[in-house]
């Protein structure tokens, strides 16, 4: 199961994948006006697709910690608890996806350490080494890892445990400790990104919702903020995608290639970046906001 309501089929006999509506209060599909409401419902409306599902017949709850690309969706409070409670309850294992929010990104090492929630299993890529080698892996629970004293794990193809991609990861993670990384994006979150992207909020009408940790944010750009219309329709394409287009195009013509997905802008720069750096980006952002903003009702 993992954190969507698409459905994917499956040939008979083949396991299948169940999605299902995360929290996501700004758009809430529960109908909730806080964040209290959004992770109450959003867990019961997990528990009953387990029910409805049969919890013998799910082998785990995969979710990103904190949804990435659709969004940078930050989990109301309780809501990862919840969820380990639900799989403790009905015997499912929980995979975190750590592939963009973990290894700094969120301000801690893995993003549910803000929670202080353990899953069974923690997927990640990337943030482990910056990217300067192909690199992805999984950190295993003990008790899983036990299920593997007596029998061979089955996993492993021809690159795993590549002694090069090993070593960038452990270079870089020392030399995230030694140049605490960690807390330097943690800092950007709470003294830098926050504040300055709040502001922007304040003054641009196109700007519907501003939500992120450390340096993992995003704008929800909008026609309407009473009625929170996005500023372009989903999956947008010619003329109807003309609103974000020239949003980025002020943006690239500012010096600042950004990313765009739908009706937002995420803000997404390395977790070393400086003060100075972070402020001059998000200058460019304020200018391209005017351009939005003209699309405003």
């Amino acid at each position: 199961m993992t954190g969507d309501p698409r459905r994917w089929a499956s040939e008979p006999g083949v396991p299948g994948v169940v999605r299902y509506w995360g929290p996501y209060l700004y758009r809430s599909a529960f109908h909730a006006t806080t964040e209290a409401e959004e992770c109450e419902r959003a867990l019961a409306h997990l528990r009953d697709l387990v029910m409805v599902e049969g919890a013998a017949t799910i082998a785990a709850i995969v979710l990103e910690t904190v949804v990435g690309t659709n969004g940078i969706l930050v989990p109301p409070d309780g809501y990862l608890a919840g969820v380990r409670e639900i799989c403790d309850q009905f015997g499912i294992v929980l995979i975190a996806d750590e592939v963009m929010a973990g290894f700094a990104r969120c301000g801690e090492w893995f993003a549910v350490d803000r929670w202080g929630v353990v899953p069974d299993l923690i997927t990640f890529a990337k943030g482990v080494n910056s990217g300067y080698v192909p690199l992805g892996g999984v950190v295993i629970s003990d008790a899983i890892a036990a299920t593997f004293a007596d029998r061979p794990f089955p996993g492993g193809l021809t690159y795993s445990g590549h002694p090069l991609a090993c070593a960038s990861a452990v270079g870089a993670i020392n030399a995230m400790r030694e140049e605490k990384v960690v807390e330097n994006a943690r800092r950007l979150g709470e003294e830098v990104f926050g504040p300055a992207l709040r502001a922007l909020a304040e003054k641009h009408p196109s700007v519907g919702e501003v939500r992120g940790l450390g340096a993992f944010w995003a704008l929800e750009l909008v026609k309407d903020r009473a009625t929170r219309e996005p500023l372009v329709p989903y999956n947008a394409s010619g003329a109807d995608a003309a609103p974000m287009a020239a949003f980025a195009a002020a943006c690239k013509e500012g010096g600042v290639w950004p990313f765009t997905h739908f009706n937002r802008t995420h803000v997404v720069p390395p977790c070393t970046i400086s003060d100075e750096d972070a402020l001059a980006g998000i200058a460019v952002l304020d200018a391209a906001l005017d351009v939005a903003d003209g699309y405003c009702a």
